[in-house]
């Protein structure tokens, strides 16, 4: 969230790479799964009332964390920031009450578990062989390692919400699942 994880992406470059894997597959993950199993089926008038407060918070965090990732060059940052972005869009959808978003959150939890851990593998992969995470230093990189480029590429497709892989569809459902219970009020 906005005000309250900004210092989660600072976490993720100065962590070992094994640390951001587990901060990132499973740690991060640990709130959306608090509000799916405890938040919402103990105090639903609370969810309620706090409902609005939180979706800005989330907007919010997505448009922050957009924003602050176009001015980044170190590649450890912008999977972080991606992270968060994600994270948001997770609680977006756990919080827009809708069956749909909430199979759309979860479904993104599981491929951003996977999805942000292979990026952190790779990037820790290309740190202990060059020691830069300068996006710049990498320029002729699919020369030098053409099928590590191709892995690379496919987790940041991934990443991305390209069609038919894992964070497409839990994007694409939290986004349907959000405009039915904005535009049909839950219907």
């Amino acid at each position: 969230m906005f005000p309250f994880h900004i210092w989660l992406p600072e976490a993720h470059v100065e962590a070992p790479t094994a640390g951001s894997v587990i901060l990132a597959a499973l740690l991060l993950k640990l709130g959306g799964f608090g509000f799916l199993k405890f938040l919402i089926p103990l105090f639903p008038l609370a969810t309620l009332y706090f409902l609005p407060f939180v979706n800005m918070l989330a907007v919010l965090g997505i448009i922050y964390g957009s924003f602050i990732i176009f001015r980044q060059i170190d590649l450890k940052k912008i999977i972080a920031y991606s992270s968060v972005i994600h994270m948001n869009l997770v609680v977006l959808g756990i919080f827009s009450l809708n069956l749909q978003a909430l199979a759309g959150s979860v479904i993104l939890m599981l491929a951003h578990g996977l999805v942000s851990a292979a990026l952190f593998i790779l990037v820790g992969f290309l740190y202990e062989r060059h020691f830069s995470k300068s996006i710049f230093y990498y320029t002729g990189l699919t020369m030098a390692m053409p099928y590590f480029s191709f892995y690379f590429l496919f987790f940041s497709f991934a990443n991305l919400g390209f069609p038919g892989l894992g964070n497409f569809i839990g994007e694409l459902l939290i986004i349907l699942g959000i405009s039915n219970s904005f535009f049909f009020n839950g219907v």
